[in-house]
């Protein structure tokens, strides 16, 4: 089983509160950097005394008493879990993981699932990268920080899974239905292939933002996401 979180990558707030209001199952959304720029913490507190768990997306990188700060600011909001970026070392990772202080779940970021491996290698200056590898050595960096957990492609779950151990979270982006267009997202797979391979959470937009019937496109992830292992 796993948790389904809808991604609210909407322009402004009222969109993304009419949207679950055609969600009554909806318990967890993602707040990423498009709604938090144009909303800001009081869409936070909305979704928060609406009773959803918020997955505030921010991919925090910067210096360890910046992302710190930036973590006791969230955990004041009432976030229920959070991102920061795994190459921003273990000693802003470590730092993040005191300031949640186990009120705020925080995953570390590995590779993006827009990346390709020649994309990859060119944004880290190297000559060759095998992706599952390198979502699998900062997976064991986040841990080794104090992270919850960490959010990977679903191609990178199984490999992750047996790094991490079998309690870390792993979240996974990239969720899409056998014959649904994949976007700018390189590295996917369906939501039962993910939670086989060991997904705890399945972070899901545009399958439900742009399905003809949202609610019915979410029902349908739902059930997908929960008979597995049930």
């Amino acid at each position: 089983m796993a948790e389904v979180i809808v991604a609210l990558d909407l322009p402004g707030g009222s969109e993304a509160l009419r949207l679950l209001d055609r969600l009554p199952e909806a318990r967890w959304v993602k707040v990423g950097s498009i709604l938090m720029t144009g909303e800001g913490p009081d869409l936070i507190r909305v979704l928060t005394e609406r009773g959803l768990r918020v997955f505030l997306d921010l991919k925090w990188h910067d210096i360890p008493n910046t992302v710190a700060e930036a973590v006791s600011s969230a955990r004041a909001l009432g976030v229920a879990m959070a991102t920061v970026h795994t190459l921003g070392g273990a000693a802003m990772m470590e730092a993040a993981a005191r300031a949640a202080g186990g009120s705020v779940a925080l995953v570390g970021v590995t590779v993006l699932t827009s990346h390709d491996p020649a994309g990859y290698a060119r944004a880290v200056g190297r000559g060759k990268v095998d992706l599952a590898a390198e979502a699998e050595r900062q997976s064991g960096e986040a841990i080794g920080a104090g992270l919850s957990g960490v959010v990977c492609s679903p191609q990178e779950v199984a490999r992750v899974r047996a790094r991490i151990g079998p309690d870390a979270w792993i979240v996974v982006p990239g969720i899409r239905g056998r014959s649904e267009d994949r976007g700018d997202q390189v590295r996917v797979a369906t939501a039962s292939e993910a939670v086989a391979a060991g997904a705890t959470h399945l972070v899901v937009g545009r399958p439900i933002l742009l399905a003809a019937d949202p609610s019915a496109a979410f029902r349908g992830l739902l059930e997908e996401a929960q008979c597995i292992g049930s």
